[in-house]
């Protein structure tokens, strides 16, 4: 049975999930025509047709998980044999062998297959009957086979406390971002205060803090920088990248405002709207979400003072400022009203030193405090 490739979905992504068919079993299709859209960690991406043909079999539905090299459409015979072209990998799990002799064999990214699910038939016919999904547990058998006991007491989970569901898209994603943020970095925190009661009312608190953050970078440029920690090398970057934290519905995004030393204000606040609206209609590219020598969370914009936000290799440093704040003050022997912005700066041990994150630090508070 031939089989015939789509688009690469890029960036070494592993997985998708199907936001929307948009063609249906006994349609009629040409090439290039649109068949679905999945949406990866990155975006949502569109995938054509790779042939003309008549579609006879959806192997996924809207909603679901799809991994590389699960299949996902059938197109009938050309020459009305009965038989049946696959797009998408139809090679079992269990079966970990490749077509070598190929060269048309689709993938959704770059590799061809799936784990198996280690257990024996007995355990998959029990799962069956209780109503488990094998694909959901971790193995504590030899070798991570799925043990009676495992599917036993996920049964009994779900009993008592309903189905957990697994996470998708940009959620999943930053799970295991963070996962493997929390198995490298060795985060240290810094926090401070400063005033901002001098500020008009009309400030862009973003466009100051960004500002700030430059004033950092040229006082320490080592917290503008990537760290390799296999090789231990580290690279400063001249340029400062800053990727922006956005909050959406559909989860936290990451774009990144490119040269922010070097723009002006008008310029920075026309990039962060752009990012910020394709962010929300899930249109930005991937490349926008990449590259990063360093991050701001304005977390402050919903609620908290001070945070440890996590630093995603290869950058060194993440800043997050917090919610302003009132408290007294007293100047020249007389009590007014003072407005405090906090800050939290969160760095890599490995490559920065306690000295090299407060000289960064200092720089910004004493720029904000302009």
């Amino acid at each position: 049975m031939p089989y015939f490739t789509l688009p690469d979905l890029g960036e070494g992504l592993q997985e998708a999930e199907v936001v929307e068919w948009h063609v249906k079993e006994g349609d009629t299709v040409k090439v290039d025509d649109l068949l679905l859209s999945v949406e990866t960690a990155k975006a949502i991406v569109d995938i054509p047709a790779p042939k003309e043909g008549k579609v006879a079999t959806l192997f996924v539905q809207n909603g679901d998980l799809i991994h590389t090299g699960e299949p996902l459409l059938a197109f009938e015979g050309e020459e009305g044999s009965g038989s049946q072209t696959v797009v998408g990998n139809l090679q079992s799990k269990e079966d970990s062998g490749t077509d070598a002799d190929n060269p048309d064999q689709f993938v959704v990214g770059a590799v061809a297959g799936s784990p198996a699910i280690q257990t024996t038939p007995a355990i998959r016919s029990l799962a069956l009957h209780l109503g488990v999904a094998l694909e959901q547990l971790h193995g504590s058998g030899p070798g991570g086979t799925i043990t009676i006991e495992d599917v036993q007491q996920q049964a009994s989970l779900k009993q008592s406390h309903g189905d957990s569901t697994p996470l998708k898209g940009v959620a999943r994603s930053m799970a295991k971002a963070m996962a493997a943020a929390g198995q490298q970095v060795v985060p240290v925190s810094l926090f401070d205060q400063v005033s901002v009661r001098h500020w008009p009312e009309d400030t862009d608190i973003t466009l100051r803090l960004i500002r700030a953050i430059v004033a950092g970078c040229h006082a320490e440029p080592a917290v503008n920088a990537w760290f390799d920690g296999e090789r231990l090398s580290m690279r400063i970057v001249e340029k400062v990248d800053l990727g922006i934290a956005v909050d959406t519905p559909d989860g936290l995004f990451v774009p990144v405002l490119r040269d922010v030393a070097n723009r002006e204000p008008a310029d920075l606040r026309d990039g962060l709207n752009h990012l910020r609206r394709d962010v929300e209609q899930r249109k930005i590219p991937a490349k926008e979400l990449q590259g990063a020598t360093l991050t701001l969370s304005n977390f402050g914009t919903l609620g908290g003072r001070f945070a440890t936000p996590v630093v995603v290799p290869p950058q060194v440093a993440i800043v997050g400022a917090g919610k302003r704040f009132s408290q007294p003050g007293i100047k020249k022997g007389e009590l007014f009203e003072d407005v405090q912005l906090p800050i939290s700066l969160t760095f890599d041990h490995r490559a920065l030193n306690g000295g090299q994150a407060a000289r960064f630090l200092a720089a910004m508070l004493a720029e904000l405090a302009r």
